[in-house]
């Protein structure tokens, strides 16, 4: 029985890579109705692929299954990333039932409004240059093979999926640092936009915040937590993991005021 959903919010999955959990995606889009799917930037990694392309039976799948969902009634907009800043060019049109679009307002249905981006506009905010990006790549890169085999020996133990990268990014100063400053840029916007929260992706790490009234979501990313940020049909949001133990994340900070419906979870761990 399929789950269902107000909105869907997912990015970074870089399709084409061997990084890439297009299984555990595909098993997700395959068990989720929603009226909505936001794909916010990086699902295809242009970038990576330029060296050497990975775009095995499953990718192709996931592309298959979210040109079906967009076939069959769900509104499917695309926000194209830094990995797949291609697509922007194609900005105002549809392709294959597929609306591309810079950036998006998202109202939910408790009468919020969400300003959705993929989030590279704020790099120079957060002061990456060119070169750190390079050498962030690399080591994200390296990182990445490391997790897999990581994980490769968890699933051979019978133990559920683990992230190396949420670890580290979660226990080194620097990594949480660049995070805070991400997220304090994010809710700027939101807060010059006049809008009550801002979606986005681009730096892996799925999360609420809540500041001044504004709330500021991260959808997570498909190579390294597998995560999605899910609307309830009373507006209520939601981050979602799934692997081999899907789980619920977190539900959105409560503001004073607001009557939100209990949280949805799949947790089998």
């Amino acid at each position: 029985m399929q789950t269902q959903f107000r909105s869907v919010f997912i990015s970074d999955v870089h399709l084409g890579t061997k990084a890439c959990q297009a299984v555990h995606l595909l098993d997700f889009l395959r068990s989720i109705e929603t009226d909505t799917l936001y794909l916010v930037g990086d699902i295809i990694d242009l970038q990576a692929m330029r060296h050497k392309a990975y775009f095995v039976d499953a990718h192709h799948q996931v592309v298959e299954r979210v040109l079906a969902m967009a076939k069959s009634g769900t509104k499917v907009i695309y926000i194209p990333g830094n990995h797949d800043a291609f697509f922007r060019q194609f900005a105002g049109q549809t392709l294959s039932g597929i609306d591309i679009q810079l950036h998006a307002r998202h109202n939910t249905a408790d009468g919020r409004s969400f300003y959705v981006s993929h989030g590279d506009e704020f790099d120079q905010m957060v002061k990456i240059s060119p070169l750190m990006l390079a050498i962030g790549d690399k080591a994200h890169g390296l990182m990445l093979s490391l997790n897999q085999s990581i994980n490769g020996i968890r699933r051979f133990l019978g133990l559920p999926y683990w992230s190396l990268a949420g670890y580290l990014k979660s226990h080194i100063g620097k990594a949480k640092e660049f995070i805070e400053r991400f997220e304090t840029a994010a809710l700027k916007s939101a807060k010059s936009h006049k809008v009550d929260g801002y979606i986005c992706g681009h730096i892996h790490f799925a999360s609420f915040q809540m500041k001044e009234g504004i709330l500021y979501c991260n959808d997570g990313d498909w190579v390294e937590h597998c995560t999605a940020l899910t609307e309830s049909t009373s507006g209520e949001l939601n981050l979602l993991h799934w692997s081999e133990n899907p789980k619920h994340l977190s539900t959105e900070p409560k503001l004073e005021g607001w009557e939100l419906a209990p949280s949805y979870s799949r947790n089998t761990a």
